[in-house]
């Protein structure tokens, strides 16, 4: 067996081929991320927002940062010298002379292939009175010339060449390594072994930040430090809360290079306290007590009364509210997921609703300063503490943004009467931006064959459908958010519902005959076979028995007349059933390709700027959607954070349903994480029932064969 070599390339061309390759993957992917968008198109956007964001914090601060960053002078001159540096390399490459071909003895004759004996031999004179070193030719290409002849007048040789390609028969095997010579040259040990090691430091940086952090950028610390304390506390108010927030590690210097200590934090801290009053200062419970979490709190609680700080610690505030509102979703998160512990596992209380609740609410607080207790009108520009009781007053009862909206342009002119022309038209601007939207709901049993009757121990989804526009288009805020239905309208909706009611009777079971229900009163219900009803279903199956049964009496025809009649009508019924089961099957289809679609499209999580004027951070409109049970202040689903709410969305919420039957009254709630008096509450009723076999009843002998089996047909 022949041996293995392993060979380093002496000239170094192969290097140039690695080198080359490595440089494109880098410079191609990062010019694709790291390009700096066009500034003119970043001016103009920031330009169109003027009107409507131009006194919110987060913009002025972006005008300044555009303004004065170098950063994208810089990224773009890295990246231009990155491809520099990659097309010298390529060009290098494209000179190289290719040094690895395929050995051909003919091409070194200058001879076709399959040329006779003697014109090699001939050819081989020929040359060697050309190239001969005693002529004064070369001598590598004269052995060349005469490795050739050899190989294709001598046997052996030739047999060598056309079985290994090479003349002097097997070679050892050569594996070549894209690396200089000089690399491994023990005189230059010392630099090899040193230039590794300028690539561990960012690496080992990176590779130490993944595994304290999560996949949503939190410490894994902190989201151990929520989960004990949401453990701890499952009925969490306000204050708790914001203890536990600012106890958060990335406020802590020793976890977080971002945060801060200075020194004259001892002096501007207890002053804040002071103003601000009672925050629990003598809290012992750590880490409340620690100076990092103290000071975080102090940032926050003076953020919320928008009072004014100094310069010196005024960054550190505006850090400590850009975190935040991720470190709130991950409270809800881990909320959510101790709700679901306790519901698989038991043997612990799950957190409450409110304690869930408090945190979206806390979220709305911090990205627009106020506090709980304020008015949601200070959500707007130019209105202040004073300026609230001329909405409040009995004139007009204005306490929302809702209750602004509704009133009219005179009266609103009237009630405004403290702006000028110009603040009134910023006011009416942002309170237009602001969002409305409109909740319908479907609540079905996907993969089922009768989705509307929910039976218990079934996966029961809600599907919502989200319709976000603009507060001044929608109307009629009076009604909790639907406008009144004028008598067209509800004429409309009546003759809906009665259709479908009349649809509902073609599929629903008939009510045993009259002998058979007492006897089962008699007997008491078969074990698995209890049936749930709608008292009003039972009632209108009533109604129609007993018109049957007058029909019956007063109708004198033969046996089979009546006979042909109730085929024909068992006939359409079941065309109408078929039908029906037509139209669940395709609404089924579709509903299962848009759940396809929807996981393989990427949205983007930019859909629209909030107002808010003392945010640090342009912020977009998210929201929170669940469902919850709130008369026992629990979670029916978990909250989903919709992020992609531009025009249309829709959700799917499910969740398992109880093992017990019954009526049960739930909320299907949206909140919004950006703004406050927005959040709707939507009531959703569900009945759940028990899935019975259809109960077959044994004939009477004394009917005749075909009434016997149009009675068992009914009544089955």
């Amino acid at each position: 067996m022949a041996g293995q070599q392993f060979q380093y390339d002496d000239s170094g061309n192969t290097f140039f081929y690695f080198l080359t390759s490595f440089v494109g993957l880098i410079v191609i992917p990062a010019t694709y991320y790291l390009w700096p968008r066009d500034q003119n198109a970043e001016q103009l956007r920031l330009k169109s927002l003027r009107k409507v964001h131009g006194r919110c914090l987060w913009y002025r601060l972006r005008l300044m940062k555009a303004q004065q960053s170098i950063i994208p002078t810089l990224k773009k001159a890295a990246l231009l010298f990155g491809w520099a540096v990659f097309l010298l390399l390529a060009y290098k490459v494209s000179k190289l002379d290719r040094e690895y071909q395929e050995y051909n003895p003919y091409e070194v004759l200058g001879l076709d292939q399959g040329a006779s004996v003697s014109e090699i031999k001939k050819q081989y004179r020929l040359l060697s009175l050309k190239f001969h070193p005693d002529k004064g030719g070369d001598e590598d290409l004269f052995m060349r010339i005469a490795k050739a002849h050899s190989a294709l007048t001598n046997d052996e040789s030739r047999q060598n060449w056309e079985t290994y390609g090479n003349p002097d028969g097997p070679r050892a095997t050569s594996f070549g390594i894209a690396l200089p010579a000089w690399i491994v040259d023990s005189k230059n040990s010392m630099l090899v072994c040193i230039f590794p090691v300028r690539f561990y430091p960012p690496v080992g940086t990176w590779w130490y930040r993944s595994i304290r952090y999560s996949g949503d950028q939190i410490l894994i610390n902190t989201t151990q430090l929520f989960m004990h304390f949401m453990y701890k506390t499952p009925n969490m108010n306000m204050k708790r809360l914001s203890m536990v927030l600012t106890a958060a590690f990335e406020f802590d210097p020793r976890s977080n290079k971002e945060a801060t200590i200075r020194p004259t934090d001892n002096i501007q801290v207890p002053q804040l306290i002071r103003e601000l009053g009672n925050i629990n200062v003598k809290k012992k419970e750590p880490p409340f007590c620690y100076p990092y979490s103290l000071k975080a709190r102090v940032l926050v609680m003076a953020h919320l009364a928008r009072m004014e700080v100094s310069d010196d610690i005024e960054e550190d505030q505006r850090f400590v509210v850009r975190k935040s509102p991720a470190l709130l979703q991950e409270m809800v998160n881990v909320g959510c997921q101790l709700t679901m512990m306790a519901n698989s596992r038991g043997g612990f209380h799950a957190p409450r609703l409110v304690s869930i609740e408090n945190c979206m609410k806390l979220t709305q607080m911090i990205v627009q300063g106020l506090q709980e207790s304020k008015s949601p009108l200070l959500q707007l520009p130019h209105f202040e503490e004073e300026h609230l009781r001329y909405c409040v007053s009995k004139k007009y009862k204005v306490r929302s943004l809702q209750d602004l909206v509704s009133l009219k342009d005179s009266d609103r002119r009237s009630m405004l009467r403290f702006l000028g022309e110009e603040k009134y038209d910023e006011v009416m601007a942002v309170l237009a931006s602001f969002p409305s939207i409109t909740m319908d709901t479907k609540l079905q049993v996907l993969d089922d064959e009768d989705s509307n009757n929910i039976t218990a121990g079934s996966i029961v989804t809600v599907t919502v459908t989200l319709t976000r526009k603009r507060m001044a288009v929608r109307e009629g805020w009076r009604n909790g958010g639907k406008t009144k239905a004028k008598v067209w309208q509800n004429k409309t909706k009546a003759a809906k519902k009665t259709k479908q009611s009349k649809k509902k009777k073609l599929t629903k079971k008939k009510p045993l005959p009259l002998p058979a229900a007492k006897a089962k009163q008699a007997n008491g219900s078969a074990s698995g076979s209890e049936v749930v009803a709608v008292a009003k279903e039972d009632e209108e199956d009533g109604s129609d028995k007993g018109s049957e049964s007058e029909e019956g009496e007063g109708n004198k025809d033969s046996p089979s007349e009546r006979d042909e009649e109730s085929d024909k009508q068992s006939d359409t019924e079941q065309d109408e059933i078929a039908g029906d089961d037509e139209e669940e099957w395709e609404a089924l289809q579709q509903s299962i390709q848009r759940r396809e679609r929807a996981l393989l499209e990427t949205k983007s999580k930019v859909t629209h700027p909030v107002y808010s004027l003392y945010y640090p951070e342009e912020k977009h409109e998210w929201w929170w959607l669940y469902i919850a049970d709130r008369k026992d202040q629990t979670l029916v689903s978990m909250p989903y954070h919709v992020c992609t709410l531009k025009d249309t969305e829709e959700v799917e919420l499910k969740f398992p349903a109880p093992s017990k039957t019954g009526n049960y009254q739930y909320s299907v709630i949206l909140r919004s994480d950006s703004y406050l008096g927005l959040d709707q509450i939507r009531p959703l009723k569900v009945r759940y029932y028990v899935r019975t076999a259809p109960r077959q009843e044994k004939p009477h002998s004394h009917f005749p064969s075909k009434e016997r089996r149009h009675k068992k047909q009914k009544y089955s």
